[in-house]
């Protein structure tokens, strides 16, 4: 497994990072598509929900759908990263609230998720010796990189603890356990990359599996929640691809283990 990982990174190094983006942006994209595409239904739904009114729920609509495709744009294109990484940020606390995800620990951890993907990418987005803030000086590896790379690993694992089944079964005894091993592995950054690619595989295939809103008619509302959930998962999947990609920086044994 090591050994193909190797060739795999090999292989892919100069398509993954580009895969990665694409990846982590796509559950924003088809929210914002869904946006332009459900307007009435979604700012019928915010004005019923909030009583706020038409202007304020149209608002709200409006800034979900510019901040999501615009972000999606200039991170796809490389420009304005940084800014795009935060607006989206800002529409992930938009959501969690004007939505109840804040008493919704399932989708609250999942959110969460999409923010250390997030984070990812503003590390990845920072040139090299360069800080984000101007007039700091670079502190090698307490450097705000660093952190942002760890605050990323280990929001990305929330997402694979909202997978886990308390059930007796010898299967899914098996499967908690080798996805909190790996998941440990990825937080702690222990083999972070060959750790991060199984993850990645594992969360495909139970996504494809489990999330196939293609089987199910547009008309069904079972449709809309399936199709929320495998690209927000897909987001992971990209946020975990960038790890595989960059390595999980200065913070994570696997850099420690150099100095030894």
């Amino acid at each position: 497994m090591a050994v193909n990982s190797l060739m795999f990174l090999r292989v892919t190094k100069q398509y993954l990072p580009h895969l990665a983006r694409l990846c982590l942006i796509s559950t924003f994209l088809e929210d914002g598509i869904r946006m332009w595409f459900q307007w009435n239904e979604q700012k019928d739904y915010i004005e019923a929900t909030w009583g706020c009114g038409y202007f304020l729920a149209t608002c709200f609509v409006l800034l979900n759908l510019t901040g999501q495709l615009g972000g999606c744009v200039l991170i796809l294109s490389r420009n304005f990263v940084q800014y795009a990484c935060f607006g989206l940020f800002g529409v992930i606390a938009l959501q969690t609230v004007a939505y109840s995800i804040l008493w919704d620990i399932k989708f609250l951890m999942r959110n969460l998720a999409l923010g250390g993907g997030l984070l990812l990418l503003l590390a990845e987005s920072r040139s090299e010796g360069k800080s984000m803030f101007a007039g700091v000086p670079s502190m090698g590896e307490s450097s705000p990189k660093q952190y942002m790379q760890l605050g990323g690993r280990v929001l990305l694992v929330l997402m694979f603890m909202t997978l886990l089944h308390f059930d007796p079964s010898f299967f899914s005894i098996l499967q908690n356990m080798v996805g909190t091993a790996l998941i440990i592995l990825v937080a702690i950054g222990f083999k972070t990359k060959l750790a991060a690619l199984t993850l990645v595989i594992w969360l495909l295939a139970i996504n494809v599996y489990f999330n196939a809103f293609w089987t199910v008619p547009a008309y069904k509302p079972m449709h809309d929640f399936l199709k929320y959930d495998f690209f927000q998962t897909t987001s992971v999947i990209g946020g975990l691809l960038l790890v595989v990609a960059l390595g999980p920086g200065g913070v994570s044994m696997d850099e420690k283990k150099k100095e030894w």
